[in-house]
């Protein structure tokens, strides 16, 4: 039987994908970029890094990480730069068998609300990168599902929210009972423990993983807030009340640790707005929009947490996000990184990454 290890497992690599999109990135991509090599260079001081290039920007990415060792540079077309949602999700069998699932991808809704028009190629890289590493994968279209819409605890558990996997842009055919039937079986999972919600204006419908991420088998962080008045409170409150409800596939009560959100709101500027380029067909953003700033989206390497950090009026909530996880990981280096960047591209750490398990 396979299953889906935990991200805090071991890990053979960790695949991501060089950010071009204007329509994420902007016109001059180079300070996303730039927020990108900081993320390489944090992973390759533990494990490898697979970096998926296209072939206009084959050399662009080359020379980015000609200084780093460990960076396996494959020429691969994308649509943008979500390794979480696009790649493969590995799971592995009791021999230590690893394989691929490709889901079906459709931008985070497809014709009822994702987020561009054309998603032909993210859609095929899970199929293609397992094919170029060697190893199987089992397509599970139709069934539509991204990475960063699911969490596990290694040993039997899963978390998603209602808001994404219920979506109408995802799987309306099918019931709840089906899809987590589904994920069951793919996923090797034995419990699929549903949030009501994710983070407030989050663009993917509420993945789980800008909300709530296991630190350990029967241990989660929360995103939280305990500020009434702002709108992110009655979505983490409804999380804490059903996860102070729930038991995992063993049996246990969670611990739940309350991971603060940034002080203050991030907001997307004149300025931001005014760099990008959209295609007919994209998600657009507008100034005064607020970001899906969130600390739960950082990402375990074999030898560190690394963890978003939004600098300026957030420098307070940055350190103490990255103290409470250096609690809670008191075996791993928790590494800040400079990720404002990311977040304008509508995601953050944990979205440009996803871990291959040893």
């Amino acid at each position: 039987m396979y299953r889906m290890p935990a991200e805090y497992e071991p890990h053979r690599a960790t695949l991501m994908i060089w950010p071009v999109r204007p329509g994420s990135w902007g016109k001059d991509p180079q300070a996303a970029q730039d927020a990108f090599v900081r993320v390489f260079e944090a992973i390759t001081q533990s494990e490898d890094l697979y970096l998926l290039a296209d072939p206009d920007h084959l050399e662009q990415a080359r020379a980015a990480v000609a200084h780093l060792d460990r960076v396996h540079l494959i020429c691969m077309d994308s649509n943008d730069a979500w390794a979480r949602d696009v790649g493969p999700t590995f799971v592995k069998n009791d021999r230590g068998e690893l394989k691929g699932i490709s889901w079906s991808f459709n931008a985070w809704g497809g014709t009822v609300d994702g987020l561009y028009a054309d998603w032909q190629k993210d859609d095929a890289i899970a199929s293609a990168f397992c094919q170029e590493l060697g190893l199987p994968w089992d397509d599970a279209a139709p069934f539509v599902l991204e990475g960063g819409s699911i969490h596990t605890d290694g040993e039997g558990t899963a978390l998603v929210t209602e808001s994404c996997l219920l979506s109408a842009g995802r799987n309306p055919s099918m019931s709840r009972e089906e899809i987590e039937a589904e994920l069951c079986r793919r996923l090797g999972v034995e419990k699929v423990l549903w949030l009501p919600r994710g983070i407030y204006n989050d663009e993917t419908n509420e993945h789980v993983d800008n909300v709530c991420a296991f630190v350990a088998p029967g241990e989660v962080v929360l995103a939280w807030t305990d500020n009434e008045s702002d709108p992110q409170y009655p979505l983490s409150a409804a999380d804490l009340a059903y996860l102070q409800s729930a038991t995992d596939a063993k049996g246990r009560s969670l611990k739940i640790h309350k991971l603060p959100i940034p002080d203050q709101p991030i907001l997307c500027s004149e300025e931001d707005c005014a760099s990008y380029s959209f295609e007919p067909g994209e998600d657009i953003r507008e100034p005064g929009e607020r970001l899906a700033a969130s600390y739960v989206n950082f990402y375990f390497t074999n030898g560190a947490v690394l963890v978003p950090q939004f600098g300026g009026e957030n420098a307070a909530s940055d350190a103490r996000a990255c103290k409470i996880l250096q609690q809670l990981c008191p075996n791993r280096q928790v590494i800040g990184l400079p990720a404002r960047e990311i977040l304008q591209g509508g995601g953050n750490i944990h979205c440009i990454t996803q871990q291959i398990p040893l």
